[in-house]
């Protein structure tokens, strides 16, 4: 799926909303891993959304998605622990680069870069995956949706002033 198609379907979808159900579906398209808040905040703040009610419900979406990926990840891993048997699911190395880009960054540039470059719902999996306190993971990436999510709304809204379209 290319990024213009997404775009007029988010948009159509967006436009078709009323009310409240506007920045619901806002909530549920920032949950989705094409779309994110990246492509929702400045579709919805271009068709006139309330740029703050828009921000707060493409957070919201995301921080939910964040969320959810690490609960599943620490219910499978505990399932697949008492399967195995073991306790240590990550003696192999087959998490090696993830573990080097953690070891180098941490969570803290994982939660600030990952979302632009991977897409939230790929650097939620990678720091739950390569983590170790799963409460921790999902609080430095809230922290970074919050900074992304402010930067996309103040951008989106100073891009449509500057085109002059609202």
């Amino acid at each position: 799926m290319t990024l213009a198609p997404a775009l007029v379907d988010v948009g159509h979808a967006l436009e078709e909303a009323t009310g409240v159900g506007r920045y619901l579906l806002v909530f549920a398209l920032a949950m989705i891993p094409a779309i994110e808040p990246f492509v929702v905040i400045p579709v919805a703040i271009g068709l006139g959304f309330d740029p703050a009610a828009t921000g707060v419900a493409a957070f919201a979406g995301s921080v939910t998605a964040v969320g959810s990926i690490a609960v599943a990840h620490e219910r499978l891993t505990a399932w697949w622990a008492r399967r195995r048997g073991d306790d240590d699911l990550d003696s192999s190395d087959r998490y090696g680069r993830a573990r080097r880009l953690w070891n180098r960054y941490g969570i803290v540039g994982l939660s600030f870069a990952g979302p632009i470059l991977a897409g939230i719902h790929l650097t939620a999996l990678l720091a739950v995956v390569v983590g170790e306190n799963t409460r921790l993971t999902v609080g430095w990436l809230a922290v970074g949706l919050a900074v992304w999510t402010v930067v996309l709304v103040g951008g989106s809204t100073a891009g449509i002033s500057l085109l002059g379209l609202r």
